[in-house]
């Protein structure tokens, strides 16, 4: 492809932190559109978001404001647009949508573009950028209500899946609507 940017393989070390590896896709060219699920974990697993009560999930205060920052992606983010998505008692799982035609000019979107060894170089406008702002935003805010500044919230790292087609897009919505019954049996 011309003048794409050679990424570096996945399975190089951080040097910083030299037992993490990346767990993004080498192959992937993260700077054109695309659809995403994503996943976030709470920190040691903790039910800190809410409880599943009669296959319906009833959010903490904290998850409350998973989902009132989570809504508030599109208006903050602009080319990112948010579809299924669901707080579990410890976790978070969402579809979103890049659409980086909004940011032709800055073609910089995706995972890092590329996945770099050393992820404290992040760039914007990225899938990591922005789930980086989503987990600081989400961590000030449950930490300032909780009265405990500077306490994890979320488990390092996410796990995201590029949704290649609309079968796939179906199967993961159906999977995100149907967690709460399927979730801890």
């Amino acid at each position: 492809m011309a003048g794409a940017q050679r990424c570096a393989p996945t399975f190089l070390m951080d040097p910083i932190y030299p037992y993490r590896l990346s767990i993004r896709m080498p192959s992937f060219d993260y700077g054109q559109s695309c659809a995403y699920f994503i996943s976030l974990v709470a920190v040691d697993q903790q039910q800190l978001f809410g409880r599943i009560v009669n296959n319906v999930v009833e959010l903490f205060d904290a998850g409350q404001i998973v989902q009132e920052e989570w809504l508030r992606t599109p208006s903050v983010r602009p080319g990112v647009y948010i579809d299924e998505y669901i707080i579990m008692p410890d976790h978070f799982h969402a579809i979103l949508f890049i659409d980086m035609e909004i940011h032709r000019d800055q073609r910089t979107v995706g995972a890092h573009r590329c996945a770099p060894a050393n992820q404290l170089n992040r760039q914007p406008r990225t899938l990591g950028s922005l789930i980086a702002q989503f987990k600081a935003t989400t961590t000030r805010r449950i930490n300032e209500i909780r009265g405990t500044p500077e306490q994890k919230v979320w488990q390092r790292n996410y796990n995201d899946r590029i949704i290649r087609n609309e079968v796939e897009l179906d199967k993961l919505r159906k999977y995100i609507r149907n967690n709460p019954r399927k979730a801890y049996t």
